[in-house]
């Protein structure tokens, strides 16, 4: 048995252009039986030389085409800021930018290759009957899988030694093979290939591995060049006979000094000069005069051509692979579906068990018992099979922000199935056009909200099975709504059972050593983001749910936190200064960029949001002109303004410039901007949604409150109407708040005795006639405006009007005129405010306003 490897710009001729392969994603090995005649060229060319000349060359390409219409400062110029420090800021990080992509380009094929470790790294099935896993752990010193299938064994089943076991980048790789059944005969050909998906195919109608070999070489191979392969032990027995036979050399002096390659071609050339005419492949070799390079394999033109037309004999090996059935008769599984398994390793520390880092399902805390990996391989009848497909991105957004775990009426956590039923068809009705999931990533901590992320490409295993999780985002695709994930790679948890802290025994693995790789105050840890190893890990776990899922975008949860070594905590008083000082990760702004860089080229409709409470300069800039290349940002700010003015501000000192001016964010960027009227963390981080502060009291002395209900009421709508119609091109709603969900949330946690009572949402609320009722309307209504009407896709608001005097403000939208009266009191008669174009208005949306 031969075997040959085609690896990327693999070519046995290089002035020919013969036999080059360039697969786009992984090398692909190719098996033969029997020996292959290969004439290889003859070079006193350094391999390492060679290598080093031929990266250059491919460095020197990418910088030529990377720099076409780049500018660094670029946004800078086209908004007219001079800040010398910034832009030279900028520029360094850029060239940084371009040694970091040179680095990667030095260990992947390309940038795609770079996000898409999810192929190889983790659990994987081989069609050769055996299942693959790999992970990375550069500080152990020895690596095995444990787990229920084998008895827990910490040798049964672990890495080989020396490069066969792991590489040099400390990338651990075991082979588990499946067991061979009483009764049955091992595969006839080693390399024996399974379809584990089909049941049948060509490979279970009977005919023999002979039979499809023998009709190969009836088929394929013209007279002659099938030498080798009918008389395949001929080359090496002449080679025996000469060097070890009786006519051979006996002693070392007997054998000589052998000539060169030169030499010994020239005589073979001078022995053969009379043979006759050949069908093999013409070659001959020819001295080019230089010195690097000074044998060249050459062709006859014709028979390159012919070569060329043609294709290899994949049907012939196509055809020896076995369907499923003929697998499941011949083997058992090495690791049978749902077996639960951890990783072994040993350490300068001593032996630990760590849950895999690639993991794909994975309970972390099952009855208080340590955490472990669950393998996932269902069986073709219980694979989810995807029906519809994602809906076109719109022009606006209307994101409904929800949480699986307390969608649900019952106090206890909800289940994907139950969201996908119930919840789903809400949405909907509601006339939302996404949803934003969070708390999706597997976590340990429920009471964390899914924040302190443990396994970064698993599904939260209390919600359902990722079959389950899959069905949600198909449906969800069917009703016409995107899916949103909110993506934590800003921090991830401090456990070292089942997250990554201390993955290897080292405390560098993935995150940094010392006081940087800890959150200064929510004690997580902090990502090394410098580390090729580590972008590794975090791009390809982006493209894992894009590829897995079929996500639609990502909300990058608090950015605030990985950009400064302060995590964020600081004032901030715009002063650009602040972005560009040494408290700033230049290696996390790096991260961002390529991260967009990369999820925009390899999927052209997804959607990235940046959260980020520091409004970095540039967050929705194109990175080419030096910004981070984010779709979208989300305002923070006016949710925490509105929560601050009914929290803490009598209504008659409400100023109506800062409210216009906090809703208008950044007038630059007010078609990337996203905002709230209330986010999820007023009413999850011990706060109150805006309905319980303005509801809350009437609904406490009801029913002789009716009117503070109105009140109540009709304020929490004109909020809504002026945060809608004043905010860029997309809009934020947290699960319940639609209707103004009168309860906090509060996760079962120690101080509370672990109670659900408020960890739920009332949707028996909207049953009957009343207040929360007409608070939903009122909200559909809204999203009918933006549906019908484009309110959220057109130019920001034209600002006519702003009296603090009066509490009274008003702009144009499109074609519509808003006018708010905010005053507690006073309510005014032939009130004039300007207008772009004089006529008449009619009256859509009236809100009265009861004092």
């Amino acid at each position: 048995m031969a075997s040959l490897s085609l690896q990327p710009n693999f070519s046995l001729y290089p002035n020919s252009r013969i036999l080059h392969f360039q697969p786009q994603k992984k090398p692909q090995i190719i098996f033969f039986r029997g020996k292959i005649k290969l004439k290889i060229k003859c070079s006193s060319v350094d391999p390492q030389q060679q290598k080093q000349q031929e990266s250059y060359s491919t460095k020197k390409k990418f910088v030529a085409e990377s720099e076409k219409g780049v500018d660094p400062v670029g946004f800078l110029t086209r908004l007219g800021i001079t800040h010398k420090a910034f832009a030279q800021f900028l520029r360094e990080r850029y060239k940084s930018l371009k040694d970091l992509k040179a680095e990667i380009f030095t260990r992947h094929l390309n940038l795609q290759e770079m996000a898409s470790g999810f192929e190889i790294l983790g659990i994987h099935r081989h069609k050769e009957h055996r299942v693959d896993f790999m992970d990375w752990a550069p500080g152990a010193r020895y690596c095995a899988l444990v787990g229920d299938f084998n008895g827990w064994s910490p040798t049964e089943n672990a890495a080989r030694e020396g490069h066969f076991g792991h590489d040099d980048y400390g990338y651990w790789f075991i082979v588990l093979e499946d067991k061979l059944r009483e009764g049955e005969e091992p595969d006839e050909l080693y390399f024996q290939q399974y379809n584990y998906v089909d049941d049948y195919d060509k490979g279970d109608s009977g005919v023999t591995i002979d039979e499809v070999f023998k009709k190969a070489n009836d088929e394929y191979w013209e007279p002659g060049e099938d030498r080798f392969i009918k008389n395949r032990f001929e080359l090496p027995a002449k080679l025996y006979e000469r060097l070890f036979g009786p006519n051979g050399p006996q002693t070392i002096e007997e054998l000589g000094e052998i000539p060169d390659p030169e030499t010994r071609y020239k005589a073979w050339k001078e022995q053969h000069k009379d043979d006759p005419p050949s069908n093999l492949p013409p070659f001959d070799v020819i001295d080019n005069g230089k010195e690097y390079d000074i044998f060249n394999i050459v062709a006859d033109p014709a028979w390159q051509e012919k070569f060329r037309a043609k294709k290899p004999p994949l049907p012939y090996w196509i055809e020896t692979r076995k369907g499923r059935k003929a697998w499941l008769k011949k083997y058992a599984p090495g690791i049978p579906h749902g077996s639960k398994y951890r990783v072994y390793f040993n350490t300068p520390d001593g032996p630990l068990e760590r849950v895999p880092a690639w993991a794909t399902f994975v309970k972390p805390d099952a009855e208080g018992k340590q955490a472990y990996a669950i393998h996932w391989e269902p069986s073709p009848e219980y694979t989810f099979k995807w029906k519809n497909t994602a809906p076109k991105v719109p022009k606006s957004l209307r994101i409904y922000e929800c949480h699986v775990g307390i969608s649900g009426s019952e106090p206890k956590i909800s289940s994907f199935s139950d969201f996908t039923e119930k919840v789903l068809p809400h949405i909907k009705e509601a006339g939302y056009n996404a949803i934003q999931l969070i708390g999706i990533v597997e976590h340990k901590d429920y009471f964390t909200i899914g924040y302190r992320v443990t396994n970064l490409f698993a599904v939260s295993s209390r919600y359902g099975t990722p079959e389950d999780f899959k069905r949600l985002v198909d449906e969800a695709h069917g009703l016409g709504l995107l899916v949103l994930l909110d993506i934590v790679h800003s921090y991830s948890a401090a456990d070292e059972m089942v997250g990554l802290s201390r993955f290897d025994g080292s405390n560098d693995c993935y995150f940094h050593s010392g006081k940087r790789g800890h959150h200064k105050f929510w004690g997580t840890r902090m990502f090394k983001y410098g580390d090729l190893d580590v972008l590794h890990f975090l791009l390809s776990n982006l493209n894992w749910w894009i590829s897995e899922y079929k996500i639609d975008g990502f909300q990058f949860h608090s950015l605030g936190s990985m950009l400064y070594t302060h995590n964020g905590f600081a004032s901030f008083t715009g002063d650009l200064e602040e972005y560009c000082n040494q408290y700033v990760d230049k290696d996390a702004l790096m991260y961002l960029i390529l991260a967009n860089e990369i999820l925009h080229a390899l999927h052209p409709n997804i959607i990235t949001i940046a959260e980020d409470a520091t409004y970095y300069p540039g967050l929705c800039e194109p990175t080419s002109q030096g910004g981070l290349g984010f779709d979208y940002y989300v305002n923070l700010s006016a949710s925490e303004m509105w929560s601050s003015l009914l929290e803490s501000t009598p209504d008659h000192e409400w100023s109506m410039s800062k409210i216009i001016s906090t809703l208008l964010g950044n007038r630059h960027y007010a078609d990337k901007m996203l905002i709230y009227a209330e986010n999820h963390n007023q009413s999850i981080s011990g706060g109150r949604s805006l309905a319980e502060i303005l509801l809350g009291q009437g609904i406490e002395q009801a029913p002789k409150s009716m009117e503070l209900l109105l009140r109540g009421s009709s304020l929490h709508k004109m909020i809504k109407l002026i945060t809608f119609t004043v905010g860029g091109r997309g809009y934020l709603n947290f699960m319940g708040n639609e209707f103004g969900h009168p309860k906090r949330v509060e996760f079962p946690m120690p101080s509370n005795n672990f109670s659900f009572s408020l960890a739920n949402r009332c949707w028996d609320l909207l049953e009957n006639e009343g207040i929360y009722r007409d608070l939903f309307c009122f909200d559909k209504e809204l999203m009918k405006l933006d549906e019908n009407k484009r309110v959220l896709s057109r130019r920001p608001p034209n600002i006519h009007h702003v009296n603090d005097a009066n509490m009274v403000m008003s702009y144009i939208r499109g074609p519509f005129l808003f006018i708010f009266n905010f005053h507690p009191t006073n309510s005014y008669d032939r009130y004039r405010v300007g207008v772009d174009e004089a006529g008449e208005y009619q009256v859509s949306i009236y809100i009265l306003f009861f004092s």
